[in-house]
């Protein structure tokens, strides 16, 4: 079953008799668990046409570099050969993605896509639905309640948003259904990338090579289906207890997955529904609640990656701290290159830039420490969004954008007042100290970039 509450027409056009029915993938990168793939085949199997599916690669996207682009053409090399499996033709075009469906709808009967949460996306689907001539749809499938139901405004923290996500899980929280194609579309003549050869593509791409792949993540399918099939048998049961251990490795390793949008969070949610854990409900916190909470952010603040995104008492604050002598002052240069007096946060730098990824309690000491060692809070803002977006696989979305965000109080309440934190939470390396063996993680770090040769 789709829920009508995902599914939402993008303009007034009317269905015509087209050679096809179009899906537009952008948000949703995959074949398995996707509700407007799903119902895009049920339009198809409507009107008696094949379904042709769309993604548009720009080489032009904010904050992108090779690391992210590769890991998508592996996601998205993956997804076309399950495609082709259905029947399902797969056409990957070097466009702008609003340019390109516009193209490919002029032999349309109707256009589906899939939703996201960040302006630029959001400004290719409302380009693209005032310029087609046909019919948009949206349907949502990376979250498992849509954030429009969930909320109709902006929530001021986790606590606000649960009971409203809570009170709706059961409704949305159901599998989905794999569909039959009735008129397959391979044999349709149109033009697409190769995803053969993915070296050969990114070669061609006038993209940021400074930030190369890592060989800890491959985008795809079965890789994110590997790594959730590693948490569920040996991991989940630490879970609660060591999660924000550094030293420890008990994450689900999902979060890139779940912003190429290779992987469903539904499905995620399923598997661990079943789980007799500990580990189980305080991981679905995270998975749904924290991260629903992040869409709602992008969705109802305009401002969700600037200074401006906090709230009044957070800015009032910071600003009032803003000339306090800071400990320590490093350029953004220094902090870049690890080049720091800590060695826990110089760690966690370089855990990011060799792996692509931070774990999680230390992504919220980095980003505390920006602030304190910046010159001025808005400075230090940006530092870590500039971070955190050029090296996090997972950076660029709602999840990056508010983790940086709740670094600088979002989503969190006053605490004792100090210098230059203001009200803000404040962490601090005796922290580590006292709650982990933290030395040990500089250790798998120092391990880490010596088999790199760094």
């Amino acid at each position: 079953m789709i829920q009508k509450e995902r599914i939402q027409e993008q303009n007034t056009r009317q269905v015509r008799k087209g050679r096809y029915v179009l899906y537009w993938m952008q948000a949703a990168q995959r074949e398995e668990y996707n509700h407007a793939l799903e119902y895009a085949v049920d339009r198809a199997n409507e009107l008696k046409q094949p379904l042709v599916v769309f993604f548009g690669l720009t080489d032009d996207y904010p904050s992108a570099n090779e690391r992210h682009y590769r890991f998508l053409l592996e996601g998205l090399k993956e997804t076309g050969s399950a495609l082709e499996k259905r029947g399902i033709r797969f056409i990957v075009r070097m466009t702008p993605p609003p340019e390109g469906v516009v193209e490919l709808a002029r032999e349309a009967s109707l256009v589906v896509t899939d939703r996201d949460y960040v302006r630029v996306t959001r400004q290719w689907r409302r380009k693209a639905a005032g310029s087609l001539q046909c019919p948009l749809t949206r349907v949502e499938t990376n979250l498992i309640v849509p954030a429009s139901e969930a909320s109709g405004k902006e929530e001021y923290s986790a606590a606000t948003i649960r009971t409203k996500i809570r009170r709706k899980l059961p409704y949305f929280a159901v599998p989905l259904k794999r569909r039959t194609l009735h008129y397959p579309s391979m044999k349709l003549k149109l033009k697409s990338i190769d995803l053969s050869n993915i070296d050969r593509i990114i070669s061609k791409m006038n993209i940021d090579r400074s930030v190369s792949p890592v060989p800890d993540f491959h985008g795809g399918i079965s890789h994110s289906l590997k790594r959730l099939q590693t948490f569920l048998n040996n991991k989940i049961h630490d879970y609660d207890r060591d999660r924000n251990d550094p030293a420890k490795d008990v994450s689900s390793q999902l979060s890139p997955y779940l912003h190429f949008g290779q992987i469903s969070p539904l499905k995620i949610a399923l598997e661990v529904m079943r789980m007799e854990s500990p580990g189980a409900a305080p991981f679905l916190e995270q998975m749904i609640v924290r991260r629903e909470l992040a869409h709602n952010f992008t969705l109802y603040n305009p401002h969700y990656d600037s200074f401006e995104c906090l709230n009044s008492w957070a800015l009032e604050t910071l600003q009032k701290h803003s000339a306090d002598k800071r400990p320590y002052v490093y350029s953004r240069e220094q902090l870049e290159r690890a080049l720091t007096h800590d060695p826990y946060w110089n760690a966690a730098q370089e855990e990011m830039i060799l792996t692509g990824k931070m774990q999680g309690y230390m992504r919220m000491y980095w980003g505390k420490k920006i602030l304190e060692w910046t010159p001025s809070p808005e400075q230090a803002f940006q530092t870590a969004l500039y971070l955190n977006n050029k090296y996090e696989l997972d950076g660029r979305d709602p999840n990056g954008f508010t983790g940086v965000a709740w670094c600088f109080g979002k989503h969190d309440r006053p605490w004792f007042e100090r210098p230059v934190f203001g009200k803000i939470r404040y962490m601090n390396a005796n922290g580590l100290k006292r709650k982990f063996k933290i030395d040990r993680y500089v250790e798998k770090i120092d391990r880490i970039k010596g088999e790199r040769g760094k």
